[in-house]
C-alpha cells in the first residue's frame, strides 16, 4: 500500500512539469494568433482611441513577460481571468459548461464500450465468422464517417423524418426546467432531485449526440479488443490453463481477458483524451453547450483567457485520466503495483 502510494505520489509530481509547458506554451500560441481582441471587444464602430483604451484596460499594452507575469500570478490565485467574449469569469464558463462535456463524452464512451468490448471479444473468439466480418464493418465505418455527417443523418431520420427524436437543441428541450444544479449533469442532478419526467427528457437529448460519438469511438476499442485478445488466447498461459482441465469460461474470462484488459484501458483513456476536445463538431451539429463549441468560439474572437483557460482545463483532466489509467493497472494486474529492487 505504501509503495503504490509513493508511485502515485511520484506521477503527480511529474505533472507539474507538464502544466508548466502547458501555461508556458498557451500563452504563447494564445498571442501568435490573428486578429486583435481589443478591436473585437470595442466593436465595429470603435475609434483608435476607445481600442487603445480597450487594449490597456486589458492589459495588452503591457510587454509579453508582464503580461505572462501577471497571468502566472492571477493563475496561483485560482483566477483564470475574464471572457472578452461573454464577459464573464473564464473559470465560470468552464465549471458551467464542462459537465455538459463530461456528460455527452462519458455517456458515449459507456454506450461503445457496451457494443465494443463484447463484439471485439466474440470476433476473437470466432475469427474468419460473420460476427468477425461485423465487426470489421463497424471498425472501419467509424473510423472512416466523420462525426458531423452521422450526426445529421441520425437527426434526418429519427427527428426529420420518424419524429421519435427530440429537437437537436441543447440538453434540454424548452418544456422541462434545468433540474437543481448539484453536479451539473442532467441526468444526475434529476435522479437525485426525484424529479424522473425531466430525467427522461435529459435522456432523449442525450440518445443522438451519445450515438454520434459512440459512433466513431468504438472503432478503436473494438479494434484492440479483438487484437488483444487474440494475442491473449495465443499465450502460453491460456494454453497451460486449458491443459490443467479448466472450463472454456474460466479460461476466456479469468485469464484471456483479463491480461487483454490492459491494452484496453489505455486505449479507451486516449480516446476519452480526445474524444473530450475533439467532439466541437458534434456540440455545434446538437447545439450542445460545452467546451468544445466555447474554444472554438473564442479562438475566432482571439479571446486570450478563455483559450488559455480551455487549454489548462483539457491538461488538468489529461494528467488526472492518466493518473486513473496508471491505478486501473494495479488493480487489473496487481504486478504493477510492486516494483523489485
Amino acid at each position: 500500500m505504501a509503495r503504490r502510494s509513493s508511485a502515485t505520489l511520484n506521477r503527480i509530481l511529474q505533472a507539474i512539469p507538464v502544466l508548466i509547458g502547458v501555461v508556458v506554451i498557451s500563452f504563447i500560441l494564445t498571442r501568435a494568433l490573428p486578429g486583435d481582441p481589443a478591436v473585437q471587444f470595442a466593436g465595429a464602430a470603435a475609434t483608435p482611441e476607445s481600442i487603445e483604451e480597450v487594449r490597456r484596460s486589458l492589459g495588452l499594452d503591457k510587454p509579453l513577460p508582464e503580461q505572462f507575469l501577471i497571468y502566472v500570478g492571477d493563475l496561483l490565485q485560482g483566477d483564470l481571468g475574464q471572457s472578452v467574449s461573454t464577459g464573464r469569469p473564464v473559470a465560470t464558463e468552464l465549471a458551467s459548461r464542462l459537465p455538459a462535456s463530461l456528460e455527452l463524452t462519458l455517456s458515449a464512451l459507456i454506450l461503445s464500450c457496451l457494443i465494443a468490448v463484447p463484439l471485439g471479444v466474440l470476433a476473437a473468439t470466432r475469427p474468419g465468422t460473420w460476427i468477425d466480418q461485423l465487426c470489421r464493418i463497424l471498425v472501419t465505418a467509424g473510423v472512416s464517417l466523420p462525426t458531423f455527417f452521422t450526426g445529421i443523418v441520425l437527426i434526418y431520420v429519427f427527428y426529420y423524418l420518424l419524429g421519435i427524436a427530440p429537437s437537436p437543441l441543447g440538453r434540454l428541450d424548452f418544456v422541462y426546467l434545468d433540474p437543481p444544479r448539484i453536479t451539473g449533469f442532467f441526468l444526475i442532478d434529476a435522479a437525485i432531485a426525484g424529479d424522473w419526467e425531466t430525467w427522461f427528457g435529459a435522456l432523449k437529448q442525450l440518445v443522438l449526440p451519445a450515438t454520434t460519438l459512440a459512433l466513431f469511438t468504438l472503432a478503436p476499442i473494438a479494434r484492440m479488443t479483438r487484437a488483444a485478445m487474440l494475442s491473449a488466447l495465443a499465450a502460453d498461459y491460456v494454453r497451460t490453463a486449458r491443459a490443467a482441465g479448466l472450463g472454456p469460461g474460466m479460461v476466456l474470462y479469468g485469464y484471456a481477458f483479463r491480461n487483454a484488459l490492459l491494452p484496453v484501458v489505455t486505449t479507451l483513456g486516449m480516446v476519452f483524451s480526445f474524444v473530450l476536445g475533439a467532439n466541437v463538431l458534434v456540440e455545434k451539429v446538437f447545439a450542445w453547450p460545452g467546451i468544445g463549441s466555447y474554444a472554438v468560439e473564442a479562438l475566432v474572437v482571439s479571446d486570450y483567457a478563455a483559450v488559455q483557460g480551455f487549454v489548462l482545463a483539457m491538461a488538468l483532466l489529461f494528467v488526472i485520466l492518466n493518473l486513473l489509467i496508471d491505478l486501473s493497472y494495479s488493480l487489473i494486474d496487481p504486478r504493477f503495483g510492486t516494483s523489485s529492487k
